[in-house]
């Protein structure tokens, strides 16, 4: 009978990101049925000009196998702190020494922004493969759910339609668009759930803006309102095309921009190749974004909850 392999944890560096996009893709396979993550996602994550690599980021090895991955960063500046959590079925004990590092960076963080307490949130698949009852054993609890939903895509059938009578439409490659992008962004998503705050240059840090092919972002205007919707997608993900966000000005809606806006994307990346796109979508969301995504045609792919833990700040 041999030994079971210790357990060894340290620190990622930027060139642990194939191996970590590898430990992802494994685990998509067993949550989802196929590898989903893409290696510049991870490259931007470990880059991410929020994360400190070495102090906030953990990679678990049992012999030379990677088996454990867990990253925190601070959006907020205040108690909300974000991580995430992959570890593979089988080494559970693993994946819960990473949660305990997570936690520990995380109230450091909050500390250092002079909160009382660290609100911790972690998105995992509605059936991850990270041991569920380890996590409601330390305090946390499901608070949210998401659907990721997705759509065929024909270039038969999906023509890029005509705008709204007064409605134009522009992308987003000229700078002043790209800031006029934000603005919606943030105006629109101001009250959805674990929305935070960001300027410019936090947002395009965020989405990897250097990365982003803004002639796929656009900007919707009508004759009485000027800019009233936003759409930002993306065409790099190797399983389909992705909307990342669409929102509409609240004096705006009921006017049919939001599916405007989504059919001009199905026509797009229809045009561009791609047999199916994207996008996720909070089910509790009051806007209704939900109906009117299905009624657009897509439908669930899977599901994704929001994990919470309360954590208080001990001074001293």
């Amino acid at each position: 009978m041999h030994d079971r392999p210790l357990m060894s944890v340290r620190a990622a560096t930027l060139d642990d990101a194939p191996l970590i996009c590898d430990l992802l893709n494994a685990i998509d396979t067993i949550e989802i049925g196929r590898p989903d993550t893409d290696l510049h996602t991870v490259e931007a994550d470990l880059g991410h000009a929020e994360v400190d690599i070495e102090q906030d980021t953990w990679l678990a090895f049992e012999g030379d196998r990677l088996v454990a991955y867990a990253l925190v960063w601070d959006d907020s500046g205040a108690d909300r702190i974000d991580a995430d959590h992959y570890v593979l079925p089988e080494h559970q004990a693993a994946g819960e020494r990473l949660l305990e590092l997570a936690e520990e960076r995380a109230l450091a963080r909050a500390r250092a922004n002079g909160a009382t307490q660290a609100v911790v949130h972690l998105h995992l698949n509605q059936q991850p493969t990270t041991d569920t009852e380890r996590l409601e054993a330390r305090g946390w609890q499901r608070v949210r759910r998401y659907h990721v939903m997705q759509r065929p895509l024909s270039v038969q059938s999906d023509l890029v339609p005509q705008p709204p009578p007064g409605t134009t439409l522009r992308d987003c490659t000229a700078e002043a668009d790209r800031l006029r992008a934000h603005a919606l962004v943030e105006e629109t998503f101001a009250a959805h759930f674990d929305h935070q705050s960001r300027s410019y240059e936090q947002w395009f840090e965020d989405i990897d803006g250097s990365r982003q092919d803004w002639s796929l972002v656009w900007i919707a205007s009508t004759e009485d309102l000027g800019d009233t919707a936003v759409l930002l997608s993306r065409n790099d993900r190797a399983s389909m095309g992705w909307v990342r966000n669409l929102g509409v000005r609240e004096e705006a809606r009921g006017r049919g921009l939001g599916g405007y806006l989504l059919r001009h994307a199905f026509g797009v990346y229809a045009r561009l190749g791609r047999e199916t796109i994207g996008l996720g979508v909070d089910t509790l969301d009051k806007s209704g974004a939900l109906r009117i995504y299905e009624a657009h045609g897509m439908r669930r792919h899977y599901a994704v909850d929001t994990w919470e833990v309360t954590l208080p700040v001990k001074n001293g």
